[in-house]
């Protein structure tokens, strides 16, 4: 492993002289660490963080998040070399639909088309026809025919929201995210009931007994926005808690407290992949310029369609 032969004081100094030697971009996804976000050029969820890196003029991605965010980049910049903190920063939701489960899955659904939430590996989006995110999936659905068979893929609580949404009967991969199943719906009524003047929000990958509660369901982006939006001064967050960093920069008078697990009182929230990401490893990464995203020719163009094919109904 290379060593800097300089004298900076702060690991923040390293990694910005380190962005500039290699001509690197810093991603942040609103899940990590709150020092990871405040030196990332960009934050945001998953898919507009890749679209930015595209067209950034950067040589290297680093992505500051779990690896199918950095496959994204990867697929949409090819040509780019893409790095991530932390090569076991997984997502539970991937490991949930695992390719060759899912495609006896296809096998006995041969009569239908494939959804799967970009929250999955580059394997799984070569398997789709279509990738949606949280944000924009009814509208894709919208645009589909109404008699169009669709298994949706891997998280069975967006698409059990999506099926309710939308009037769509779509057949489920029994997948799912641990972060957003901790919420416990019990103790969520006492804070509520504690909080009369609050409001729950939630991402839509949370259960249905917690979603039934919350006064807005939403995109970690629709989250950001609702709460400046709303004139509410008091929020109950139902999704991966490190996000209220950056509502308290954007909403700094107003109040948000994390949606309680089990015990009303416990951090079981926080993904434990996201926080194997660190600011030593993201300045170790772009020392060493490893470890890197590396995906084949063929994945990779399989990968890449039904990404296109989602741009194009979004």
């Amino acid at each position: 492993m290379r060593s800097l032969n300089k004298n900076f004081k702060h690991i923040e100094e390293e990694i910005e002289f380190l962005k500039k030697e290699k001509n690197a971009i810093i991603l942040s996804h609103f899940y990590q660490d709150e020092d990871i976000q405040d030196i990332a050029d960009f934050i945001g969820d998953s898919l507009d963080l890749s679209r930015k890196a595209q067209k950034n003029d950067a040589d290297i991605i680093v992505f500051c998040g779990v690896k199918f965010m950095a496959e994204v980049a990867k697929i949409l910049s090819p040509n780019k070399k893409v790095i991530l903190p932390d090569l076991n920063a997984g997502c539970s939701l991937e490991e949930s639909c695992q390719v060759s489960e899912f495609r006896k899955f296809k096998k006995e659904n041969p009569d239908h088309i494939v959804l799967s939430y970009i929250n999955c590996s580059a394997e799984i989006k070569a398997e789709s026809d279509i990738i949606v995110t949280s944000s924009n999936a009814s509208k894709i659905l919208d645009s589909l025919p109404t008699d169009q068979k669709i298994i949706f893929a891997p998280d069975r609580h967006l698409g059990s929201y999506l099926n309710k949404m939308t009037g769509r009967n779509m057949k489920l991969w029994n997948g799912a995210c641990i972060v957003h199943e901790t919420f416990s719906e019990r103790e969520l009524v006492k804070m509520k009931v504690r909080h009369s003047d609050s409001k729950i929000i939630a991402h839509p990958e949370c259960p249905e007994n917690i979603l039934k509660h919350a006064e807005f369901i939403g995109s970690t982006s629709a989250l950001l926005k609702f709460i400046s939006d709303d004139i509410s001064k008091k929020f109950i967050v139902a999704t991966e808690p490190h996000i209220i960093h950056q509502m308290k920069k954007n909403e700094p008078l107003k109040e948000f407290l994390v949606a309680p697990g089990n015990d009303g009182n416990c951090s079981c929230s926080n993904c434990p992949y996201m926080e194997l990401n660190t600011l030593e490893k993201l300045r170790d990464c772009m020392l060493n310029l490893s470890p890197e995203i590396n995906i084949s020719n063929e994945l990779l163009l399989k990968a890449k369609k039904p990404l296109n094919t989602m741009l194009k109904l979004s």
